[in-house]
């Protein structure tokens, strides 16, 4: 029996599983939170070594082969030509850069010109997007910068002793602002035009490649962003859609192609095995429902309860969830709309009930936008602690037109750099072939039918689709 690790480094934690290379089967986990405000935008990325030690202590990995790296997207590591960092990480949920992703958009030609270079157009998290800030902002520690990395790239290059050769994935690498997932290649114009200068930028490597080995004999796979890794640690495959339900919520696909979406709704994404991942965003998710619970004096378990009073349709009341403007379509300066208000409509539990259609309907909209352009749609996996609650479970699947599957809380994160982990030392011993992961088993599931509900579901959805018409006319036909 082999034995691989795998470690997801996100914004607030290090977790580590170590798994059965030949089943998946968890036999340990280790746990250390990061020692830094989970919320800072700038970070020491040496706080994130220190919390991969903490959660590797007491013998977590011995006899451990190969180790998989999946770490928090979008966040900027900076170096010198020493390899020290110019300034601490700019985390992934920083937002200064907003200002300078529009200039990117402009300085390059447009929404369409970035789409079609590189699959995305810029936004703030992007470190396209930080470049620029930094250049505009930190001008003399942007003269500094003579490489450019994502936590996972330095973290691997950290296990591996800060060998001359720098390695990313496709994953990652998608989501920089500077990598193509359709060309596969980098546009290093794209870097120049952000930083005002070029920077080395790190090799890409195929999902079942190594980037190395420690001097210890420790394989080190690829790595990959934590969307990619979560995906991959799923078993999710070509007909699968993951909708995330956080404060946001994003609508994500395998698929076969990149899909280059002028109107910037579509973030084409590399995954994890070779195929793409079409990435569709919502600003507002479960935001949506807090600020009707807050509103109703009760949590989310509570709205959930109230909204089980009501029906299909909330009595006529429909609640456009655009809280902070909104992303999918695209309305930056929206603001929520409550319509249908009556007098038999005015009460708890069909506010309640129309903030979960509300928020399922705008992620309808999301999942119809990659319908639109072909892409397969079979099961949807509803992820996040909203997905637990009833409310969601019995409206979901008539709404979202198909079944839903619920997994089981896991930390998918980590077992999917687990996985790439065991695919690479199979790949490595001549056991896997460098085109399929390992088979391990699949997430433990409750499965939702639309069955009988899926008439009044429809119904809903066009009662929604009228009011958001009315109120923001040709949202989904012409850019604004």
């Amino acid at each position: 029996m082999g034995i691989v690790a795998g470690l997801d480094s996100s914004s607030a934690f290090t977790r580590i599983v170590v798994c059965d290379t030949d089943t998946g089967a968890v036999l340990r986990q280790g746990y250390a939170p990061h020692p830094v405000d989970p919320k800072a935008t700038d970070v020491d990325p040496q706080a994130w070594l220190l919390s991969l030690g903490e959660a590797a202590g007491d013998g977590l990995l011995e006899g451990v082969q190969a180790i998989g790296v999946a770490a928090q997207q979008h966040a900027l590591v900076a170096l010198d030509r020493q390899g020290a960092p110019v300034r601490p990480a700019m985390t992934g949920a920083d937002k200064r850069a907003q200002v300078a992703a529009a200039d990117l958009v402009d300085a390059f030609g447009g929404r369409q010109a970035w789409a079609e270079a590189v699959g995305s157009v810029p936004q703030a998290a992007q470190p396209v997007a930080k470049l620029r800030w930094l250049a505009r902002t930190e001008p003399e520690a942007a003269q500094q910068v003579a490489m450019v990395m994502q936590p996972h790239d330095w973290l691997v290059w950290q296990l591996l002793g800060r060998p001359v050769r720098r390695t990313t994935d496709r994953g990652a690498a998608s989501g920089t602002g500077y990598w193509s997932a359709a060309t596969g290649m980098y546009r290093p114009d794209l870097v120049e035009l952000a930083l005002g200068h070029q920077a080395a930028l790190p090799e890409v490597l195929g999902p079942s490649d190594a980037a190395g080995m420690t001097p210890e004999g420790l394989l080190i796979s690829a790595g990959t962003g934590e969307t990619m890794a979560a995906a991959l640690g799923l078993g999710v495959g070509p007909g699968d859609v993951v909708v995330s339900l956080g404060a946001s919520g994003s609508v994500m696909a395998v698929h076969h192609e990149a899909l280059a979406d002028p109107s910037g709704m579509i973030t084409s994404f590399a995954d994890a095995t070779g195929m793409h991942m079409p990435v569709v965003y919502t600003s507002n998710a479960v935001r949506a429902l807090r600020g009707t619970a807050d509103m109703l004096g009760t949590d989310l378990k509570g709205l959930s309860e109230l909204a089980l009073k009501s029906t299909p349709g909330s009595c006529g009341l429909v609640l456009l969830p655009y809280l902070e403007g909104e992303r999918t379509p695209r309305l930056p300066h929206a603001a929520g709309t409550l319509a249908g208000l009556r007098r038999e409509s005015m009460k708890p539990e069909h506010l309640a009930r129309a903030s979960f259609e509300g928020m399922l309907c705008s992620l309808a909209d999301a999942l119809d936008v990659l319908r639109g352009r072909g892409v397969e749609v079979r099961r949807v996996f509803l992820l996040g602690q909203a997905a637990e609650l009833p409310a969601v479970q019995a409206a979901a699947p008539a709404l979202l037109g198909g079944q839903v599957v619920v997994p089981q809380p896991a930390d998918y994160t980590a077992l999917g750099a687990a996985r790439q982990a065991a695919w690479a030392l199979g790949v490595a011993h001549g056991t896997l072939t460098p085109q399929t992961p390992p088979a391990w088993q699949g997430a433990a599931a409750q499965v939702f039918e639309p069955g009988e509900e899926l008439a009044a579901g429809q119904a809903v959805r066009q009662q929604y689709v009228t009011t958001r018409e009315q109120i923001h006319p040709g949202a989904f036909g012409a850019e604004s």
